[in-house]
């Protein structure tokens, strides 16, 4: 998978790519590839911004700025899917992870400010995508949080082929949330190990874990 991010802070994701799943999907050919919309901004003095035409606070990326960066990543060939990061974009969850994470090719675009010129929303993206209904500095924690989510479901990030299958609102959990884990030592100042986890019997554990997660998914139902 190619994945493609367009920002005006590249440097942010210094951090990211040092994290061992990241490290482990690019070992295996992955690619993350990263574009500052300075660097090819037609204006002057790379500026990126202006004022927001009918007045009001705050700086708004422009339409031909974020033009000009995908023309050149892209030139006159196909583009890829390109994903708009916005808080009032569809919410990220596991089903839209694993239809992105089929593409071969996908481009997250950062904003900052008050945003994109929404000539970019209309025009130059595919669609949008939010991490959550708030407003952050920029687009790039988003833009992290949807890579991260991506990159674990790729072969060899996780180190361990079955990792990812039994996470969080996954397939194999039926959508539901993932069951509680418990580890060494089993007694600890009186908190125990609940027996089904101990007894051995795979067949018990997987009915315990999949009853877990159908508590877990009513009490998150119960709170919204």
């Amino acid at each position: 998978m190619r994945l493609d991010v367009f920002t005006l802070f590249p440097q942010a994701f210094d951090w990211f790519r040092s994290q061992r799943s990241v490290e482990n999907a690019l070992r295996e050919g992955n690619e993350l590839r990263l574009f500052d919309y300075r660097d090819t901004t037609p204006l002057s003095s790379g500026q990126v911004d202006d004022s927001p035409y009918g007045g009001g606070a705050g700086m708004v990326l422009r339409v031909d700025v974020v033009d000009a960066a995908l023309k050149a990543a892209y030139g006159e060939a196909e583009r890829p899917r390109t994903v708009l990061l916005s808080p009032t974009g569809p919410l990220l969850d596991d089903a839209i992870a694993g239809e992105l994470v089929a593409e071969p090719h996908v481009a997250l675009l950062c904003g900052r400010y008050e945003g994109f010129d929404d000539r970019v929303h209309r025009h130059l993206a595919d669609e949008e995508l939010s991490i959550g209904r708030y407003v952050l500095a920029g687009g790039e924690l988003p833009a992290m949080v949807v890579a991260d989510v991506l990159m674990r479901k790729l072969p060899g990030a996780l180190g361990h082929a079955d990792s990812a299958l039994e996470e969080s609102y996954s397939e194999v959990l039926e959508g539901m949330p993932e069951y509680p884990h418990f580890t060494r030592p089993p007694e600890y100042r009186g908190w125990g190990v609940p027996d089904v986890l101990l007894s051995g019997d795979h067949g018990k554990v997987r009915e315990w874990r999949l009853e877990q997660s159908r508590r877990r998914a009513a009490e998150q139902g119960g709170r919204e």
